[in-house]
């Protein structure tokens, strides 16, 4: 597997913004901000699963066809082909810790199906 990700490496998007930081074998783990009533895209992953941790904020989660609310120190499982979704509903950034898993972890792994900021694919 090729990884074309560093530790430390940072993005910025309209969101929020994104920081690596540990980078193993088949796992990739990032520190992700989401700013206060933005939203990520509905998507799934053909080759990756995730982990998330909140680790502050209160977000709203989209996981397959259920939707909750959950606050800090939730664990959530997504597994390679579900769609999912976080967003922000709050007046607060929110932050937490993706750890992603699989055989495949770059961006080009990213199937969007909503997005608000224009970014699906055709």
């Amino acid at each position: 597997m090729t990884i074309h990700y560093k530790i430390g490496e940072k993005d910025t998007r309209h969101w929020g913004n994104w920081e690596i930081i540990d980078i193993g074998q088949n796992y990739i783990v990032k520190k992700i901000t989401v700013h206060p009533h933005q939203t990520l895209s509905l998507q799934l992953h053909h080759h990756r699963n995730e982990h998330w941790i909140i680790v502050s904020g209160t977000v709203l989660v989209t996981i397959g066809d259920s939707q909750k609310t959950i606050s800090e120190n939730t664990h959530l499982y997504i597994p390679k082909e579900t769609k999912h979704r976080l967003e922000n509903p709050t007046d607060e950034s929110i932050c937490f810790i993706e750890i992603q898993t699989g055989e495949l972890l770059d961006e080009t792994d990213i199937i969007r199906f909503e997005d608000i900021y224009g970014r699906c694919q055709p």
